[in-house]
This record gives structure tokens, C-alpha cells and sequence, in this order.
């Protein structure tokens, strides 16, 4: 009686095509998701352009760590136009932050440089970051160092760069910035330091406010310690420098 012997490939084969569509599905499944990433970052960076930015993922991270600590959760924020803010606090943001901010296409890479080259000795210094940068991360993204965070930054930066242009820049900036424990945006920060509007802010109120941003949770505008105050000092003189402002 003959024995019939059936070949192994034959059941292999379906295997191998069930592996081949997985695949073929995850790679359309991961080209779905770039798309939507690329057409909605797009689309809110349009939209912000002419809509004020209600609130920024920093403000609800702080509100959370707050609340999770027990300690009042304590929300400040009011958009004023950037032609009702003072342009000495322009000039001040530019002083101490980014003094390139009205020539550079969003990245400062001499002081990226500096800074990277300074945290390889072990000495860290504020300078990386430009304006574009910090509103591209307080607007778009979550705080923290990975490589993500920065390439998205980045892709940010660039979108605000050529969608917004500089004045809008100024204006997010100016109206979305930690100024405070639960202080953001210059007229907040008027009121809540000087008890004044923000388009009142004379050249040392504002350079006190500009002073503070490193860690304006942990320094105050106002009774500074002497380290502030030499920065108020600093800013007021570089103040001088930047000139008319023109966007």
C-alpha cells in the first residue's frame, strides 16, 4: 500500500503571508499616525496664529502638582495684545533671554554650542533655549530633556518660525510664561507684582520681571535677593542696547 507524503512548504507558506500583511498593516497603521501628527501640529499652529492660547500644558501640570501636594491650586492668566504690553518688557525678554530673537530663524546655535559645550564641564548655563524655542515648547509641548522633546521643539520652532513670524512670537511668549507660582503672562504678572497693567511697566519693573524667569516659583520681582538684583541690574544695562523694536 503506497504511503502518500505531503510536503511541509504547502503549510508554511500561509504563515509567512499572515507575517507579511502584520507587518504591511503596522507600517500603514504608523503612516496613519505621522500624517495625523503632521496635519493637526499644523493646523493648531494656524489656529493659534490668530486665536489667543487659553492655557499651555505647563499650567495644568503645575494646577496637578499642586493639587496632588495639598497646596491651593492658584491660576492667573490674562491675554493682553502685544501692543498693551510694555516694550520695555519686550526689550527686557530680550535682554536676559534671547538677544538674537529679532535675526535668528528661531535657533541660536552659538549659544547651543556654549551651553553644551559648558554641561560637558559640568557647569550649566542658561543661553541654549530662544524665545521660539521656550514658546514652541510652553504652547506645544511637556517640560523635560529626552531627545523627543527637543525634536519635537524643534519641528515646533521651525512651524511658529514661518507661520506666526517674530511679533506673534513675542505676543505667546509674553502671554503664556511661567512669571510667578501660578502667575503666566505679562499682565499677570503687573498685577500681581506691581499692581499695575503690563503696557504701564517702566524699564526696572520690567527688567524685574525678566530677572525672575530662570525659576520664577523659587525668585521674586519684587524684595529680590541680591542675585536678582544684580540681574535687574544686568538686564537694565543690555536693555539699552537692543534699540527700537521692530517685528
Amino acid at each position: 500500500m503506497a504511503t502518500k507524503i505531503t510536503s511541509n512548504s504547502a503549510n508554511k507558506r500561509p504563515a509567512k503571508k499572515q507575517s507579511h500583511g502584520f507587518m504591511a498593516q503596522l507600517r500603514m497603521l504608523f503612516l496613519k499616525l505621522i500624517l495625523w501628527f503632521f496635519g493637526l501640529s499644523l493646523l493648531s499652529v494656524v489656529f493659534f496664529k490668530f486665536v489667543p492660547v487659553p492655557f499651555t500644558p505647563l499650567m495644568i501640570i503645575r494646577a496637578i502638582e499642586n493639587k496632588t501636594a495639598g497646596k491651593p491650586v492658584y491660576f492667573s492668566h490674562d491675554w493682553e495684545p502685544l501692543e498693551n504690553i510694555s516694550v520695555n518688557l519686550q526689550k527686557a525678554v530680550i535682554a536676559s533671554e534671547d538677544g538674537l530673537f529679532l535675526k535668528h530663524n528661531g535657533f541660536d546655535f552659538r549659544a547651543m554650542q556654549k551651553a553644551y559645550k559648558n554641561n560637558e564641564r559640568g557647569r550649566r548655563i542658561k543661553g541654549g533655549s530662544t524665545i521660539s524655542q521656550q514658546t514652541a515648547k510652553n504652547v506645544f509641548l511637556w517640560q523635560g530633556r529626552s531627545y523627543l522633546r527637543k525634536a519635537l521643539e524643534a519641528y515646533f520652532t521651525v512651524l511658529i518660525e514661518l507661520i506666526w513670524g517674530k511679533e506673534r512670537i513675542m505676543e505667546v511668549y509674553l502671554n503664556s510664561i511661567e512669571m510667578g507660582d501660578g502667575i503666566y503672562g505679562a499682565q499677570a504678572a503687573a498685577e500681581h507684582w506691581y499692581r499695575k497693567d503690563a503696557a504701564n511697566l517702566t524699564k526696572k519693573q520690567a527688567a524685574g520681571i525678566a530677572a525672575i524667569l530662570p525659576n520664577p516659583r523659587k525668585y521674586t520681582a519684587t524684595s529680590s535677593s541680591s542675585y536678582i538684583n544684580r540681574r535687574k541690574d544686568k538686564i537694565m544695562r543690555v536693555m539699552r542696547t537692543v534699540g527700537k523694536i521692530e517685528y
